[in-house]
């Protein structure tokens, strides 16, 4: 997960989190969540990852329920076509939020994770 390519987004640069990489994870592993049925599909939670993926970084030492309404208000500007409302996302957000957060040494919001 650490930076190692040249990123389009300049979140990713400030943050050390290779955001192609995460999003490559979320979409060969969505299938495999238990928040996400048989007829969901990968684009309507990508928004909902990068929420998270994204949100982590940008909120170092923070707690995802501190930040929750930061979150939602960002993933409702960059849903686009998906069709998911906040309440079903949050879980795929949450999702990748922890994903990175186990990827930092430490515990570095304090929840235990």
């Amino acid at each position: 997960m650490a930076n190692t390519a040249k990123h389009d987004n300049p979140n990713a640069a400030r943050t050390g989190l290779d955001f192609a990489a995460e999003d490559k994870y979320w979409r060969e592993n969505h299938g495999k969540s238990s928040y996400a049925s048989n007829d969901d599909v990968y684009d309507d939670y990508a928004p909902a990852y990068r929420t998270g993926y994204e949100g982590r970084g940008r909120y170092t030492g923070k707690r995802f329920e501190d930040v929750e309404s930061d979150l939602k208000t960002n993933f409702e500007s960059i849903k686009g076509k998906s069709r998911l409302g906040w309440e079903k996302a949050k879980s795929a957000a949450r999702a990748a939020w922890d994903r990175v957060e186990r990827a930092l040494p430490g515990d570095a919001d304090n929840d235990g994770k």
